[in-house]
Order: structure tokens, then sequence, then C-alpha cells
């Protein structure tokens, strides 16, 4: 939803603008649409830099005299080494853009007020995606949250209003807040009877949202969700191991029981997603597995929506941590950075690593216990969920064991090369190798991004940009 948001930092009157995502259309090659922006913005996950940088390349050729503006996490982490790239390398919020188009073009080509343009974007369907809240008001080790540093910032009511009317009505609205529940418990009851409100308006039948697990420490949350129309939670269990989540600051998901919580939930009629972290450099193979052969022999939670290794993810403390024990491998990539990648030190041989990191990604040797587990699951529930939440776990299911059918993943040019899923071997895509011929002069845009050098430690581009801080101050609000 990145673009459909920067949008709104253009003039409607004034700007001519167009949307693409590469996750919904495939690589962006076409010259004809590459030649055509005054202005280009770009922006994605840390693993999208590469990308940004080879459309970047494209543009330039096309068009010499385009602007290009860059943001997202990998852009503010390492701020030098991306102004080689982009003319802008945006550090703050959205809103940032504002200032940077009336910059490049002058007054009057911003807009006045900043809402998204759902209307430009061809990939939304019944499903529609808006946000109430920014960033997250706890610390954990890992998330790139914890590293910007950022505080909790709940929406203005009649914004929310304004996004979820411009949407349109949908199906179901889902709310792509870091964290929904947040530490304004005022706002919070504030926002559930305007979603109450905007669901009897005939805007959405249902929705859903990401919370922590602080919201389950109040029983009458749950009550509260279900009366407002929510329908599904997210939560970021991370992990069954108390211990690991200790370790990582994770320390609101230390309080409740798991299963409990889970089943609490569901047995009040609203549906429970929830992610794993698999975190090969504190715990063994061994440890790993028994954690999965417990969840697959428990129907009475569903099966997790994703997998993810353990992942340094840049300026956070667990990269810090990382680097200071030496636990990055050698020839590390930015774009490793995926969560199916093994990018760091594991207790466990690598070759043994690497084989499960393969299993894992269609589940080998857990298919056929999913399957009985998720039959388990719906005949436990079928009475309790509505049929979409229902159709969640199924999909959760689908999604383990057959990721790139279920997804209708977008077919890349050339397709993707055999993975050895270990950082310093794996292919790369054919996406580095230009769709056209680009100008020598930006050659050098489609060499990968080094998180570090043959020997482990910071690769020369990016050290002085991941020189490690002053430690971040912890946030510990419970309210």
């Amino acid at each position: 939803m990145g673009p459909v948001y920067l949008a709104g930092a253009l003039s409607k009157d004034r700007c001519d603008i167009r949307l693409y995502s590469e996750l919904f259309s495939g690589p962006l090659e076409d010259s004809s649409t590459l030649a055509w922006p005054d202005m280009i913005v770009l922006t994605g996950l840390t693993t999208a830099l590469d990308r940004m940088r080879h459309v970047a390349a494209y543009a330039r050729t096309k068009n010499p005299n385009v602007v290009v503006v860059a943001g997202g996490h990998a852009v503010r982490a390492l701020p030098h080494y991306c102004s080689e790239f982009f003319d802008y390398c945006c550090q703050g919020d959205i809103e940032e853009l504002r200032e940077v188009v009336e910059d490049a073009f002058g007054p009057g080509y911003a807009s006045e007020q900043m809402d998204p343009r759902f209307e430009l974007a061809p990939w939304l369907g019944r499903i529609g995606y808006v946000e109430t809240s920014r960033h997250c008001n706890f610390r954990c080790s890992f998330c790139v949250l914890t590293s910007e540093g950022r505080r909790y910032q709940p929406y203005d009511l009649e914004h929310v209003r304004r996004q979820v009317v411009a949407l349109g009505r949908r199906d179901c609205l889902v709310l792509i807040d870091n964290n929904f529940y947040g530490n304004d418990r005022k706002h919070f009851r504030a926002r559930l009877e305007l979603l109450r409100e905007l669901g009897r308006e005939g805007w959405f039948r249902g929705w859903g949202a990401l919370v922590t697990n602080d919201f389950f420490y109040d029983e009458e949350n749950l009550t509260r969700f279900r009366e407002s129309g929510g329908g599904g939670l997210f939560c970021g269990l991370e992990s069954f191991d108390v211990e690991w989540l200790q370790r990582n600051n994770k320390m609101q998901n230390t309080r409740l029981e798991p299963v409990d919580l889970i089943r609490r939930t569901l047995q009040t009629g609203i549906g429970f997603s929830y992610g794993l972290v698999l975190d090969v450099t504190t715990r063994r193979l061994d440890e790993i597995r028994r954690e999965l052969d417990f969840i697959v022999s428990c129907p009475e939670i569903p099966l997790p929506a994703y997998l993810s290794v353990s992942i340094p993810m840049l300026k956070t403390p667990f990269f810090y941590d990382c680097l200071g024990n030496d636990l990055l491998l050698p020839n590390t990539l930015i774009r490793d950075l995926d969560g199916t990648t093994l990018s760091l030190r594991p207790l466990d041989p690598i070759t043994e690593v690497a084989k499960f990191l393969r299993d894992l990604r269609t589940f080998r040797g857990y298919r056929q216990r999913a399957i009985q587990h998720t039959a388990g699951f719906l005949r436990r529930y079928r009475s309790v969920l509505n049929p979409g939440s229902l159709a969640i776990a199924l999909m959760n299911a689908g999604l383990l064991c057959a990721p790139v059918g279920m997804s209708g993943a977008t077919r890349w040019r050339g397709g993707r090369p055999r993975r050895t899923h270990v950082s310093s071997t794996d292919v790369l895509d054919s996406v580095y190798t230009p769709a056209f011929p680009v100008d020598a002069r930006y050659a050098h845009y489609f060499e990968p991004t080094y998180l570090t050098d043959a020997a482990g430690a910071l690769a020369e581009d990016v050290a002085d940009d991941l020189a490690e801080p002053s430690p971040p101050r912890r946030a510990t609000d419970f309210r």
C-alpha cells in the first residue's frame, strides 16, 4: 500500500500520477512507462533496495532529467550509500514526500491534504487496506521499528473515516497498522466505535487488524472487538519459547500462555493468525523441529501464517548483536535478508540448516500432518468461526505446503535459479541482468549491494552507514 499512500502527496490538479506494483504486475521493464515520468518515487521492503536501483537505472537511461526519490527502511538505514543512486533519500515518514515535491517542482505541486489514492491501485480487489495508526510502542530487538525509534502515533478519527470512505465499499477491511492496539486506551476504544459505525453504514462487512499480546491482557477487549464488527486478528507470537522471547525483549509475549490465548480468541468467534521466527543462531534444529511437531499436533490452534528464519535487519539491536558476535555470513547481500535465506552462522552445521530451510519452503516432512491438523481445526471450530476465518486457516495450510501456487507469485523474467538458501552461495536472479541496454553510467546499479565482505565484516560501501549507534531507549509502556 506504500504507493497508494505516497501518491496522496502530489496535487491531483497539477500532477498526472501512475502507480505500479511489481508484486502485482511483475518487474517494471517497459521502456515507454519508464520514459514517461518527471519523477519516480520508489519504496519497498529492505530486500527491494537493489530493485529500486535497477528501476532508477532504467528511468535515467530513458529520461536523463527524471527525479528519482526513494524511501523505506533500507534507504533510511543506508542514507550515504543510497545517495549515489537516488536524488532524494527520504529519512522521515511519508509526509516528507510533500517537501520533496515542492523542492523539485515548486509550490503548488504538493497536495494540501495528504489522503491515499485508492482509485489509482488496480491491484485492490474485494479486500481493502487502511491505516489508523503508525509505529509501535514496544521495542523488540529484531524489529526495524525499534531501530528507527519513532513513537506510536494514532490517527485523527476523521482521517480514518476519510480513508475508509475513499476506499469505497469492500467485503473486508484490513487495518495495516503496525500495532492497532497501541498504548492509548481511550483512542483505541474510540476507533472501535468508529469502525462499528462505518460497518453499519455498509462500507465493509467485517474487518481485521494486527495487535500485540498486551491486547489480550484485558479479556473484555475480545468482546469489544467482536461487537465492533471485528472478525480476525493477527498477533506476532514469533515463538513459543519464553527464553527466546525474553532474549529479544518481547516481554509482552511472556505474560500469557499462548495456546490458551489463541484458544480463548477462537472460541470467541474471532479468527487468529500468527507467524514464527526460527532463530537458528540460538536454537538447535532439534528444538525448532519439536516446536513445529507440537504445532501440527495441536488442532486447537491454527497453523502459522508464515515461517521466517532469523533476519539481521539493519540497525536493529539484534543486528548489532550478530555483528558483535561475528555471526554474519561472508558475502551476504542486502537482498538475502528475506526470511528464507540463511545469513547468520547457525548452531548446527550450515549444510543441515540449509537442507532444513529448503524443506521448510514447502513444509516437507510436515505436509501430511499439516493436512490432518487443518482438518481437525476446521472440525473443531466450524460452528464457532465465520467462513472467512475458516478460509484463512485453510489458506495458511496451503501457503505453508505450496507457497508459490497459493500466493500467485509473479513469474519473473527467466524464472528463478535453484536456490541454496545460504546467503554466501545463492545465485542472483535474472533481474540483475538489464532487460534492455542501460546508459554505461548506470551499469553498476545492477551490481548487488553487499552487507558483508569475504571475511564477514561489514562491506566497505555500507560500513559507515551501519556504524553502531548508542543503545536505543527501551519502551516498556504496558498501559
